[in-house]
Formats: structure tokens, C-alpha cells, sequence
């Protein structure tokens, strides 16, 4: 079955917003930007969760979105973050990222307001009809603070450029009803949950660890889609201490930006209400990465 959003396929990155003395280090954007790429990452999604996106001014995360796609000049594919708990906001955002050409749009469920399925449907409806670039939804109740239920996206998949959904509700029983009634393209939102989605029809992941393994990750996601299914295997099982003891530690993405600290790609800074991890919890985030290999 093919289905709309395959062009999406494969690893995704939640990029890292990096900061220094408060500020955005555009430097340091640009340079992991090109690590992506490099490494043969298929999409950037900036201003996520992973990229601290409640806390950008709004100026902000306009720029970011910019820089990345100013930066990826077409090389890699960009699916800018510009979800919002406001409609009017959520659309003039993603009305932006359109105009500076991004490729597609990750739109997280409104959050806080916690709408009725009604009102998931309308805001999203609302966005979709006023914007050409393909939307992915991105669901994620544990964030949210509601689900939005499988049959409010089988409702969405009807509207042509809603094409995506990131699932990160933890739910294989979720997953499964999406994409065995629609022609969505579902991708993982969880590390660690990425064969799994694979193995009933997922296309890819929008990844988290892969800040600092992607190649790990694409080899993964490629061995699975090249039939290659005990190599995948093997990959999950090396990527799932990682996966769970990383990202486990404390809330996203404390951890990952801590790591690329560790790893002399990022600043490690984060903006309040995010503080950085205690000390116990730095010195097992230091030995998971050693029992990995990496420091």
C-alpha cells in the first residue's frame, strides 16, 4: 500500500536548540545541522520538544526554523515544529515555515486546553486547509494531556495534505488501527519503540538519540526495510539500554543535550522550567554512554 507521507520515510532527527549565555547559539545550530547531513539523516525537524520549542520567543523559533532551512539548502528534508495549543498561533507558524521553505510541518496536539476530539479535528482541518506543505500530527498524550484517538486521525487522513503522524502514545493497538484504515505514514516518536512501529508497517522514526547516533539509527531502519530483520533486531537490542537509561533519566531533553555536553556538541544549557540533571544522575548518564562506547 503506498502510502502519503512515504517520501518521509526513514530516520528523522528532533534537533536540539542550542544555547549559550541565554541565548540561541546559531553556531552551534548550523554545525549539527551539517553533522545530519553528513551522516545521511533524512529529515531535521526543528523546534520540537526536543528542541525546547515552549520556551523560544516566537522570534525565536521563527529563526531557528530559518537557519535550519536556509542551512539544509535542499540537502536534507525539513519538517519544522510549529504546533501550539492556539490555532491562530499553530497556523501563522506553519504559514511561516511554508514561506521559508520548509518541507513539511510537525504539528503537536494542542496541549493544556486538552480539546474535545471535535476540536483536535477542527484545529488541525483549520491548518490543513490553509497551508499547502504536508502536515504530520503529532500525537503525544503523555505531553498533552489527551490522546487524540485513532478515529479522529482516520478522520484527518481524509484531507490531502495531511499526510503523517508521529505516534508517540506508546500504543502498538494505536498504531496498528491508523495504519491498517489509512494511507498515513506513521512514525515513531520513541526511541526505543522504533522496530516494533517497523514491524507492523511504520516507516520510520523522528528520533531523539539520533543527535548523537544517527548512523546507528539509519542502519537500524535500513536493515528492517531492506529485509534484513535479525541485523534490525540486533540494532534494537544495542540501541535499547541507550534508548531507555538516556532518555529515562529525566524528562526530554534534558538528557540528550547533557549527553552532546559530554560529547563536545552542545552547550548542555537549558532553559527554565528545564534544570540540569543532578549529579547521580550526570555520572549514569556518563556510564550509560561508556557502556555504549561513546565516551
Amino acid at each position: 500500500m503506498s502510502r502519503k507521507g512515504s517520501d518521509f520515510s526513514g530516520v528523522s532527527v528532533a534537533l536540539v536548540t542550542p544555547f549559550q549565555d541565554g541565548e540561541v547559539d546559531y553556531v552551534t545550530l548550523r554545525s549539527q545541522v551539517e553533522f545530519q547531513i553528513a551522516a545521511g539523516t533524512a529529515c531535521l525537524c526543528p523546534t520540537g520538544t526536543t528542541g525546547e520549542s515552549p520556551t523560544l520567543t516566537h522570534e525565536e523559533h521563527e529563526r531557528v526554523i530559518a537557519e535550519v532551512v536556509q542551512v539544509s539548502a535542499g540537502r536534507i528534508k525539513v519538517m519544522a515544529g510549529t504546533g501550539s495549543n492556539s490555532t491562530a498561533e499553530a497556523l501563522r507558524l506553519t504559514k511561516w515555515a511554508a514561506k521559508e521553505g520548509a518541507d513539511a510541518s510537525l504539528m503537536v496536539a494542542p496541549y493544556y486546553n486538552k480539546p474535545t476530539q471535535e476540536g483536535f479535528y477542527q484545529h488541525y482541518k483549520t491548518v490543513a486547509e490553509e497551508v499547502g506543505i504536508p502536515l504530520c500530527v503529532y500525537n503525544i498524550p503523555g505531553r498533552t494531556a489527551k490522546n487524540i484517538e485513532p478515529e479522529t486521525i482516520i478522520r484527518l487522513a481524509d484531507l490531502p495534505n495531511i499526510t503523517m503522524v508521529k505516534e508517540a502514545t506508546g500504543s502498538l493497538d494505536q498504531a496498528s488501527q491508523i495504519i491498517s484504515a489509512t494511507d498515513l505514514t506513521v512514525l515513531s516518536g520513541d526511541d526505543s519503540l522504533t522496530l516494533p512501529l517497523l514491524s507492523i508497517g511504520g516507516e520510520g522514526v523522528i528520533s531523539v538519540v539520533a543527535n548523537i547516533i544517527p548512523t546507528d539509527m539509519i542502519k537500524l531502519v535500513n536493515a528492517f526495510t531492506t529485509g534484513e530483520t535479525d541485523q534490525a533486531t540486533q540494532w534494537h537490542h544495542q540501541l535499547f539500554p541507550l534508548c531507555r537509561d538516556m532518555l529515562g533519566l529525566a524528562t526530554n531533553p534534558i538528557p540528550i543535550k547533557v549527553a552532546m555536553q559530554m560529547l563536545g556538541r552542545d552547550s548542555g544549557e537549558l532553559r527554565l522550567p528545564m534544570t540540569q540533571p543532578t549529579a547521580t544522575q550526570t555520572e549514569a548518564l556518563a556510564q550509560t554512554l561508556q557502556r555504549y562506547g561513546l565516551l
